[in-house]
């Protein structure tokens, strides 16, 4: 597949059918490898995500010392098998440590490494160096921690330093900031208490309660407290990480949009900081149902249905947009096909993700002849619209590259996504998943 970067995507003439899976959710995936790392004996993780991502967080914890056993059940799931080192067994690293893209990597480890009894330096790719770390490196820098940063970005060095609990106001609902914190808050003497003013996600805050560690949330406040006598300690994990939300995201748009179509995407985790994007779509009259709910590792998976239907445009705005935050590039698509206007404010933390994906989306989506509005918080968009043929770009952006291919089944004849190679940093297989419910997309080499 190497030497094919490129993705065409044809008009689609017939409805899209199917039942399918996708894979291990990201966010679960980063944080369950590198909770497993600090556990005491081996932990057992199914189904895990070997995305671009998450396989840099893998090689980052390999390069601290613990071994993991990896079986590649199929190219999209993995099972892992990490051989815990505690809480102070990692071993300190032969040269930097390479996040690659991963900004949940860099910044959660950043509060791992903060307490260690070693120097180590956070590093990753041109695009990460340009992705803000002050929102960690305060927070951490306030505990007590010794890193040094290049004018608020990575690299990141970690001198080793006494740790101890803090009182923190999140500025914006990160789930990255808040497990930073909580991180190193397994080192910290004292209470660690953090208030989040929105609903950010809580993987983290579930493994570590799966792992035997006490954790209260109320009110808005995440409390880790005093370490028990004797000391912290993480159990093992035995889990199956869900089919991850924001992957399945796309399949079950297109079926929004798409006429006539009606598919399935099968056991997704439906925790409920991260399905903002399900709760938007009925708002704007999709046809959604949830089905066949279970629990597994402390997370709630489903089954999601979803049948076209004649959608009307919405606002969104407030807690909603953190429960949604990495769907809004294909909420836009959704947006070109709804009647009337549809907005999103409270969004600019889309502004550092990956890329400026407020600037970036609307940008392509003017390549489609979309008719989209900037905002400094997000964007409007008013329709229905009628797409054209275009040549468009992910700008190494997973997330903006599957937008534009979902966009490019609405669009009329045919639509190019350059450089979509990324789309496997956080759903490999996203166009052989497609093509199992009907869609008319394909590899292609660049010309």
């Amino acid at each position: 597949m190497s030497e094919f970067t490129n993705v065409i995507v044809r008009g689609q003439t017939t409805p899209l059918n199917g039942s399918v899976t996708v894979p291990g959710d990201k966010s679960i995936s980063h944080r369950a490898v590198m909770l497993a790392a600090l556990a005491e004996g081996p932990s057992i993780i199914r189904n895990w995500l070997p995305a671009g991502d998450t396989l840099a967080t893998l090689d980052v914890v390999r390069a601290l010392g613990v071994a993991i056993e990896v079986d590649k059940r199929s190219p999209h799931s993995w099972d892992l098998r990490v051989e815990g080192r505690g809480l102070n067994g990692l071993r300190k690293p032969g040269a930097p440590l390479n996040c690659r893209h991963a900004g949940t990597a860099i910044r959660l480890l950043a509060g791992i490494l903060a307490g260690q009894s070693f120097p180590s330096i956070l590093d990753g790719s041109e695009q990460l160096r340009k992705r803000p770390m002050g929102r960690v490196t305060e927070p951490l820098r306030l505990m007590g921690a010794d890193i040094k940063s290049e004018e608020g970005h990575a690299p990141l060095a970690i001198r080793p330093a006494s740790l101890h609990g803090i009182e923190y106001t999140l500025h914006v609902a990160s789930a990255q900031v808040k497990s930073s914190i909580l991180l190193a808050g397994l080192y910290a003497a004292g209470t660690t208490r953090i208030f989040q003013p929105g609903p950010a996600r809580d993987h983290t805050e579930r493994l570590l309660i799966a792992m035997g560690t006490v954790i209260s949330a109320q009110d808005g406040w995440v409390t880790l407290g005093n370490a028990p006598p004797g000391g912290r300690r993480l159990l093992s994990l035995d889990m199956t990480v869900p089919g991850d939300f924001s992957s399945a995201a796309f399949p079950l748009v297109a079926a929004a949009i798409v006429p006539d179509s009606r598919i399935t995407v099968r056991q997704v985790g439906v925790n409920g900081t991260r399905i903002g994007l399900l709760d938007i779509l009925r708002a704007m009259g999709a046809d959604v149902t949830i089905s066949n709910q279970q629990v597994t590792g402390g997370e709630l998976i489903a089954d999601i249905h979803v049948g076209y239907a004649g959608l009307h445009g919405t606002e969104v705005s407030g807690p909603t947009v953190v429960r949604a935050i990495d769907e809004f590039p294909i909420w836009a698509v959704v947006a070109t096909q709804a009647t009337g206007s549809s907005t999103v404010h409270d969004a600019a933390e889309l502004r550092v993700k990956e890329v400026d994906r407020i600037a970036v989306l609307a940008g392509e989506l003017r390549r489609l002849g979309v008719d989209i509005a900037e905002l400094k918080d997000g964007f409007t968009v008013t329709g229905p619209q009628w797409l054209q043929s275009a040549d468009v770009d992910s700008h190494d952006d997973h997330r903006l590259g599957m937008a534009l291919a979902v966009a490019g089944l609405v669009a009329e004849r045919t639509t190019l996504v350059e450089n979509a190679s990324c789309m496997a940093d956080s759903f490999p297989g996203f166009v052989e998943t497609m093509q199992k419910l009907g869609a008319s997309m394909e590899w292609v080499a660049p010309t």
